[in-house]
């Protein structure tokens, strides 16, 4: 069993196909953390046994006999607040008293085969119950009656596990839960760094990396959104783990809104590594009888460096995350018409984007912004999603029509999360936009959030979109998120239940999502946020890929793409060919095939040159749409460690096939450059498809490639695709 309880010493062991976490129930039922790492084979956990610390001037509990033990420094696996343990708390209950002191301790536990759901989120699955193991451990804080449990699910056949927590209130009076980790983790030292992606708006997700100190970092957001300034994702590894060795610890949040990952360092150099909600934007009241449950955690462990944990995060959300029909087939090729129009098109002009784009061989036109109500420009209209008729030149029925006559499929743009101050939607119903009753209204693109924490307004939202999508052909749906969340309340919530707007209102955004996933299974939903604001593996359970970035800018999207890809997969990065002047129409389209692929510019500006060099791109798509979205990433040379040059590739599970891309970021006049590649087997031996040179595995990972053979001036780019022989 990968997970199992020994009764007599009172010990956990979850075991991975390549990590080991272990807990023990020590003396007056404390869950204390003993050990997470590399895999440990062995039954005979006695040197596990918890044997306690001492430390001046920190509080005891009396009734434990080991005068070694102080919750204050011991590794407890869900720390309470102001009892006993004075660092970081994982969670923090006000009851009826009107204090938050809080003491879970352990009851009991059951394991058992599968994995459960959370109720109205996003979570990993499983086909099959035999494909992971769940370990259920029930805690009670007896003073006040409130339970918690602790949910643990081992997925055998990867080196990872989900963290999750529900608080039951089985006293006869309501409590605040004002804190809420879905996971914490004591590690016994500090010598570590903290990985994380930072950015803004334009320029997501790059790799942030830094010593862990003795005092408490980490990242947030409180914006309403995961946002474009910190992703729910850090990794805590060893001082000398680079892509191919050493210990890494990855932890992503599967949420959208606001979060928290921290490390805290007390004194005595333990790390206490925290995530989930953030305790700054998050409160609930929860009435006697009700449960809460909190969203989970990914955690994953290799031994092997970051380039291994990537691996194990792309696998496992391209198994268990990613769901419905387009999880697993080709996705169309498309076009969208934003940065070639704007709002600025009518439907004659989309049809002629249309009929060029079937000649270049592309599979479907988008129709983005600008379609409903009076909206020409981002003033208006949000919230009303009635079909501008005079724009398209008749019924959206009809122009769809068109399109499909072509041979084409057809997308259409949303913001169903958002109204417009200048719509009729907000003149007739202004109390259902996220707001505090009273104080003046903060405006983000001259728009606000509306209260999807409300029925009524979900429902009617919703019956908007179903009209449309019900009536036309549309294949595809782009589901975009343009402002951040401030004034954090609700016109349908009491003044008890106020800290709950913000999480409310993104359990009402997945209502929706859910609700339009199973109503049009046949449609491709993809995410945006002003690009990649909410990327995250919340969206992704939801929709299997989500627009990485506003910026096309190929140079640019080097560093959002090699952060992006630490934990999410290529197959979820939308990626588009643009008029970027900065690199030639190869280089854009070597970087945008390292994820959806696409188009977004005006497609009759095309030379003829331009035209050949799309259509034979769109060939390289069909020819490498598996390898890219199914085999391994490799990052060879990445933007974080070299100003010239970028380097990555892809190689199919069973070793066959691979390909190379290169990325001249700017001349280097060193007399050669020699490029080792990884993932390859040793004892085959592979065909460059375009030369016909023959090279070992051995030869290309040990050795490498001379590329001085190939271009190199800036903006350059080039591809190799090997077979092995």
């Amino acid at each position: 069993m990968p997970i199992s309880f020994d009764s007599e010493k009172k010990i956990f062991k979850l075991d991975t196909s390549d990590s080991s976490y272990v807990m023990e129930v020590y003396e007056e039922n404390y869950l204390v953390h003993l050990y997470y790492g590399a895999k440990i084979p062995d039954y005979n956990l006695a040197s596990f046994k918890y044997k306690g610390d001492y430390a001046s001037f920190s509080p005891m509990n009396i009734n434990v006999e080991d005068d070694n033990f102080t919750p204050d420094i011991s590794p407890l696996e869900f720390p309470a607040e102001g009892t006993g343990d004075l660092r970081e708390s994982a969670v923090a209950i006000k009851n009826a008293d009107g204090n938050n002191s809080t003491d879970f301790r352990y009851v009991s536990h059951r394991i058992y085969e599968g994995k459960p759901g959370i109720t109205g989120m996003p979570a990993l699955w499983v086909k099959d119950d035999s494909e992971a193991t769940t370990l259920e451990i029930l805690m009670s804080d007896d003073y006040t009656g409130v339970k918690a449990v602790l949910i643990y699910t081992v997925f055998e056949n990867y080196s990872a596990m989900t963290r999750s927590v529900k608080i039951i209130n089985e006293s006869d009076k309501a409590v605040e839960i004002e804190r809420l980790f879905s996971c914490c983790v004591d590690f016994q030292c500090c010598d570590y760094d903290m990985i994380t992606l930072y950015g803004r708006w334009f320029k997501e997700r790059s790799l942030n990396r830094f010593p862990i100190s003795r005092a408490r970092q980490g990242v947030q957001s409180k914006r309403g959104q995961s946002s474009h300034h910190h992703n729910p994702f850090g990794a805590i590894v060893d001082r000398d783990t680079n892509e191919d060795y050493g210990n890494a610890y990855g932890f992503n949040f599967v949420y959208s809104s606001n979060f928290m990952f921290n490390a805290d360092v007390d004194t005595h150099g333990g790390t206490r590594v925290l995530m989930g909600l953030n305790p700054e934007a998050f409160g609930w009241h929860l009435e006697a009888g009700e449960t809460f449950e909190a969203p989970e955690v990914v955690m994953v462990y290799s031994g092997k460096g970051l380039g291994e944990m990537s691996r194990t995060f792309h696998k496992l959300y391209s198994n268990h995350l990613i769901r419905g029909k387009w999880a697993d087939i080709k996705r169309p090729l498309l076009i969208n018409n934003w940065e070639a129009t704007g709002m600025d098109f009518t439907g004659d002009k989309l049809v002629s984007f249309a009929e060029r784009a079937k000649e270049l061989g592309i599979d479907m036109l988008v129709m983005d912004d600008g379609w409903f109500g009076h909206r020409d420009d981002d003033t208006s209209s949000l919230g009303d999603w009635d079909v501008n008729e005079e724009k398209l030149g008749g019924p959206l029925k009809d122009f769809v029509a068109k399109i499909n006559a072509l041979g084409l499929k057809f997308g259409i743009w949303y913001e169903p999360e958002m109204i417009s101050r200048d719509s009729n939607l907000y003149r007739e119903h202004p109390d259902w936009c996220i707001h505090v009753p009273g104080r003046e209204k903060s405006v983000g693109r001259h728009q606000y959030i509306i209260d999807f924490g409300r029925k009524e307004v979900r429902d009617y939202i919703y019956s908007k979109m179903y009209t449309v999508l019900s009536e036309c052909n549309i294949d595809y749906v782009k589901w975009d998120f343009n402002r951040c969340m401030t004034e954090p309340g609700s016109a349908g919530l009491p003044p008890e239940r106020q800290k709950e707007a913000a999480h409310r209102a993104i359990l009402g955004a997945y209502e929706i999502m859910d609700r339009l996933t199973k109503d049009f299974p046949h449609i491709l939903l993809e995410n945006c946020s002003g690009g990649g604001g909410r990327f995250d593996p919340g969206m992704l359970y939801y929709s299997p890929q989500i627009w990485t970035s506003d910026c096309t800018d190929p140079i640019e999207r080097l560093s959002i793409q090699f952060g992006t890809s630490i934990c999410y997969p290529a197959s979820t990065m939308g990626a588009h060919v643009s008029a970027s002047k900065r690199a030639g129409f190869k280089t854009k389209g070597d970087i945008a095939l390292w994820g959806t692929f696409g188009y977004e510019l005006d497609p009759n500006k095309f030379t003829q040159e331009d035209a050949e060099l799309v259509k034979e791109q769109v060939k390289e798509y069909h020819k490498y749409y598996d390898i890219i979205h199914k085999g391994d990433l490799y990052r060879l040379i990445t933007p974080d460690t070299n100003d010239y040059r970028c380097a990555w590739m892809f190689v199919t599970e069973n070793k066959n096939e691979a390909l190379l891309t290169s990325v001249t970021i700017k001349i280097n006049r060193d007399r050669s450059y020699y490029l080792k590649l990884k993932g390859l087997d040793p004892e085959k031996y592979y065909v460059d498809d375009e030369s016909g040179e023959v090279y070992s595995g051995a030869l290309l990972m040990n050795a490498g490639l001379n590329l001085s053979d190939y271009p190199s001036y800036d903006g350059d780019s080039f591809k190799i695709y090997f077979r092995a022989l």
